[in-house]
This record gives structure tokens, sequence and C-alpha cells, in this order.
């Protein structure tokens, strides 16, 4: 597996000293964002040794202020606001914008043929539409549609409502289909 490469399987433990030392809360947190967030910061990041370090950042980070987490009025909505500002500062110190248009046709071109090329090569037009969304509406298309996450794990990931997540996507679909002249049909987005 190359340098630029997600491997989902690479997910990381706490290693069995720490998990009795570690809250047991976040142990659970840990084990069930750590691979969306890697993948997320990948996608981001475009270089998975630099997606691992910010996403082991953003843990750290979390552990040492956990008691405060807890006391946010949504753990999650804080937990993934601090990932986007780990993230963000990556990107500012490497002087970059974000990677996620070339990390994410090159994910799909891995998986494609020949055939498929002239296809790939007009995701990559919707790519770096995504990347100009707002934020929010930015990263649920990045979890629902390249991360292939359903919409509730989207809405729990975020700290945000199941309904919110449906809109942002609504509205999301309907500016790229004006930016990259596609159809736009109301209603699909109920399947996710």
């Amino acid at each position: 597996m190359g340098e630029g490469e997600f491997d989902p399987s690479g997910d990381r433990t706490v290693s069995s000293e720490l998990s009795g030392v570690l809250p047991v809360d976040f142990l659970a947190f840990h084990s069930q964002h750590h691979r969306v967030y890697l993948h997320y910061a990948h996608l981001q990041l475009g270089a998975r040794r630099i997606a691992v370090d910010v996403v082991d950042d953003v843990f750290t980070f979390l552990l040492k202020v956990w008691p405060q987490v807890l006391r946010q009025e949504s753990l999650h909505g804080f937990a993934w606001a601090v990932l986007r500002e780990h993230v963000e500062r990556r990107l500012a110190v490497l002087d970059r914008p974000v990677a996620m248009v070339e990390t994410a046709w090159f994910a799909a071109l891995r998986r494609t043929s020949r055939k498929r090329l002239e296809l790939l090569e007009s995701k990559l037009g919707l790519y770096a539409a995504i990347a100009d969304l707002p934020e929010r509406h930015y990263d649920v298309m990045v979890l629902t549609y390249l991360a292939g996450l359903e919409g509730e794990l989207v809405a729990q990931l975020m700290g945000i409502a199941p309904a919110t997540v449906r809109s942002h996507i609504r509205t999301a679909r309907r500016v790229l289909a004006r930016r990259i002249g596609l159809d736009w049909v109301p209603g699909e987005e109920k399947e996710q």
C-alpha cells in the first residue's frame, strides 16, 4: 500500500497496557470514531502518515480534556470541531489546500477500469465542486458520498440531527447540480 492510500484495516487500537488506565467511555469513543476520523483526515490531507499524526493529536487532545468534553452539549459535535480544527491547522502549516479532490480521484482511479475512465474524469469536476461547498455541507457530502457512511452515522459523528444531514445533502446537491450542470432530482437523498 502506497503513501497516499487509505487502509481501513490500519485502524489503531489503544494498547492493552493503556486500556486499563484510560476512561472506559474514552476508549469506546476512540474505538467507534478512529477509523472515520482517519479516513476524513486522509481525504483532506492526502497523505496517510500525516493523517495518522493529526488523528493521534486529536485523540490526545480529547483525552487531556475528556472531563470537559463529557460536559459539552454535544460530545460528537465538539470532537468533530476539534478534528476539523486540527486538519485545518495542519493544512495551514503545510501551506496547501485541501487534498480531497486529488485523494478521492486517485482512490476512484484505482478502483476503475479503462472503460470507465471518461466517467471518472467527470467526477473530478464533481470533487472540485464539493470542495467549494460551505463547511457543513462539505463535511456531510464527504462523509456520505466519499466515505460511504449512512446519514444516521454522519449525524452522530458531526453531532447534528439526521434531518439536518438530509437538509445539507439536499442543499449541496442543488448547488452541485447548478455548478456542474447535472440534473437534480428532488427526493433522491431520502435513500441516504
